[in-house]
């Protein structure tokens, strides 16, 4: 599973809690739920058992969404307004936007990622051993991505320059 935090994609959630009483109790992604770009809560169980990505570049990630779909990867793409207002658009714009890049992965509504504000996932994801960043646990900036493995965990935390491609050679090691 890629998960990232896209530079036209944003949703705000309220600060749910996880099923075992708080994010920072949770042991896996699956303890999470989001609300989808149409506003639906989805219970991020629905990806147990996927490797899951965030992706830098739409493009980039619709072809590898559509490669590697079918092997199990998931790309959740979760938009944030928190990196120099550049993700002010409705959801309806944020999903026209990715459309027109034929992105068919998982779009969810804005949140804030860094802060007090942030969804409960990302405070749990940027926690983790493997998801700390080399200068602290903030999102730098949009497009970070994290690699997800079938079991819920963060196995990898990559830049918002890190290209797709560095990803994809990371994927094939859980699909």
């Amino acid at each position: 599973m890629l998960m990232y935090v896209a530079d036209s994609v944003c949703f705000n959630f309220p600060m749910q809690s996880t099923k075992t009483g708080g994010w920072e109790k949770a042991t896996s992604i699956y303890e999470f739920s989001a609300k989808d770009i149409d506003g639906n809560e989805v219970s991020l169980e629905k990806y147990r058992g996927k490797v899951c990505k965030t992706p830098v570049n739409y493009s980039q990630f619709a072809q590898m969404h559509a490669k590697y779909a079918e092997k199990g990867l998931c790309i959740l793409a979760f938009p944030s307004n928190q990196f120099g207002r550049q993700e002010p658009g409705t959801e309806q714009q944020i999903k026209e936007f990715a459309k027109s890049y034929k992105a068919e992965f998982d779009l969810f509504s804005k949140i804030d990622v860094n802060g007090d504000e942030a969804h409960p996932l990302w405070k749990w994801m940027k926690a983790q051993p493997k998801g700390k960043g080399t200068f602290g646990n903030n999102i730098k900036w949009n497009f970070t991505k994290f690699l997800i493995d079938r079991e819920g965990k963060v196995v990898k935390r990559y830049s918002p320059l890190s290209d797709p491609v560095v990803v994809e050679k990371d994927l094939h090691k859980y699909l």
